[in-house]
C-alpha cells in the first residue's frame, strides 16, 4: 500500500505547485459542488422525478442515457439523469481536484485527510443513491441519501476553513472556550432540526414519486406535529447561537469570528422564513428547493464559525485569527 501512495506522489509531483490562493478556490469549488448536489436532488424530489431513470447505474437497464419511454416523461429524465452528471463531473472533479492540489502542495495531515474523505463519501453517496432509486425512493433511503449529503457539507466547509491556515502554526483561541462549546453544541441541535427536516418531508406532498403509483412511499405521521418539532428545535439551535454570541461580544473575540457570526445569523434569519412561508403556504416546490440551498448554507456558516474560533495561526502573531482570509 506504502508503494502505491508513492508511486501517486511521484505522480502528482509532476503537476503544478498551486498556491495557496487556487487551493482555497479548489476548497471552496468542492464545497459549493456538494451543497449544489443537495440542492439538485432535491429539484428532483420536488418534481417527482426520482425514476425519470428508473435504474442504476444506467439510466434504463438496456441504455447508459435516456431514452423515449411512454410512461416516463422526458423532462422527469432529464432531471434525474442531470443531477446524476452534476455527481458524477462536477461533484467527482472538484473532489479529486482538491485532493491533488493539497498532496501536491504537502499540507499537513489534517488537510489531507478531509480532503480525501471528499471523494471516498462521493462514491459512498453514489452507491447509496443507486439504493434509493432500486428501492423505489423509500422515504427512509432518500431521508438517509440527503443526511450524508449534510454531513459532507460540513466536511467541505471545515476543509474550506482549515485549508486558509498555515501548516507550521499553533492553534489559539479566537473566541471565549464556552462560546465555542457553545457553538458545537448548536452544531449538535442543528442534525436534529436537518434529521426532523428530512422525516417531515417524508410525511409531506413530496415524498415518494407522485407520477409512479409503485413509487409512492410517504411516512404516515402528523405533519402539524412533526413540524412544530422541527420549529422547536430550530428555536433551540437559534437561541443556543444567541447565548454564543453574547459570549463572543463581551469577551475576546478575532474580528473574524465576529464577522463570520453576523453572516450565520443573517443566513439563520433567511432560512427561519422560508421555513414559515413555505408551511403556510402548502410546501410549494420553489421553496423546498430554497430551504434545501439554506440549510446547506446554514450547515456551511455553522462549520466554519466553529473552526474559526479556534485557528491555526502564525507562531508568535496573536492577532493572527483578525487575518484569516476565510
Amino acid at each position: 500500500m506504502n508503494r502505491v501512495y508513492q508511486l501517486f506522489l511521484r505522480l502528482v509531483d509532476r503537476l503544478p505547485m498551486p498556491s495557496m490562493r487556487t487551493q482555497r478556490l479548489l476548497a471552496l469549488a468542492a464545497l459549493l459542488s456538494q451543497a449544489l448536489i443537495a440542492v439538485t436532488g432535491s429539484v428532483v424530489r420536488v418534481t417527482g422525478s426520482g425514476l425519470g431513470c428508473p435504474t442504476w447505474p444506467k439510466c434504463f437497464d438496456d441504455s447508459l442515457l435516456p431514452i423515449p419511454q411512454e410512461d416516463v416523461p422526458w423532462w422527469h429524465q432529464a432531471i434525474e439523469f442531470g443531477n446524476r452528471q452534476i455527481a458524477v463531473w462536477i461533484v467527482v472533479t472538484t473532489s479529486i481536484a482538491i485532493v491533488l492540489a493539497v498532496t501536491r502542495a504537502r499540507r499537513r495531515r489534517e488537510i489531507l485527510v478531509y480532503a480525501w474523505i471528499l471523494p471516498f463519501s462521493t462514491f459512498a453517496q453514489g452507491i447509496l443513491g443507486g439504493i434509493t432509486v432500486l428501492t423505489g425512493l423509500r422515504w427512509w433511503v432518500v431521508g438517509a441519501h440527503m443526511l450524508v449529503s449534510c454531513a459532507m457539507v460540513w466536511i467541505a466547509a471545515t476543509l474550506y476553513a482549515k485549508v486558509a491556515e498555515p501548516d507550521d502554526g499553533a492553534e489559539i483561541e479566537a473566541a471565549p472556550a464556552g462560546a465555542r462549546t457553545l457553538v458545537a453544541a448548536s452544531a449538535v441541535v442543528m442534525s436534529l432540526v436537518l434529521a426532523a427536516g428530512v422525516v417531515v418531508t417524508a410525511a409531506g406532498p413530496h415524498a415518494g414519486d407522485r407520477t409512479n403509483p409503485k413509487a409512492i412511499d410517504r411516512l404516515d405521521a402528523s405533519i402539524p406535529l412533526l413540524s412544530l418539532t422541527h420549529g422547536l428545535l430550530v428555536a433551540l439551535y437559534v437561541a443556543i447561537l444567541i447565548a454564543a454570541a453574547v459570549l463572543i461580544y463581551r469577551g475576546p473575540s478575532s474580528e473574524a469570528v465576529r464577522r463570520r457570526l453576523k453572516i450565520l445569523f443573517a443566513v439563520v434569519a433567511a432560512q427561519s422564513l422560508i421555513g414559515v412561508v413555505q408551511y403556510f403556504t402548502g410546501v410549494p416546490a420553489l421553496l423546498v428547493v430554497l430551504h434545501v440551498a439554506g440549510a446547506m448554507s446554514v450547515i456551511a456558516e455553522t462549520a466554519i464559525l466553529y473552526r474559526l474560533m479556534s485557528p491555526r495561526v502564525v507562531r508568535g502573531s496573536d492577532r493572527a485569527g483578525d487575518m484569516l482570509p476565510v
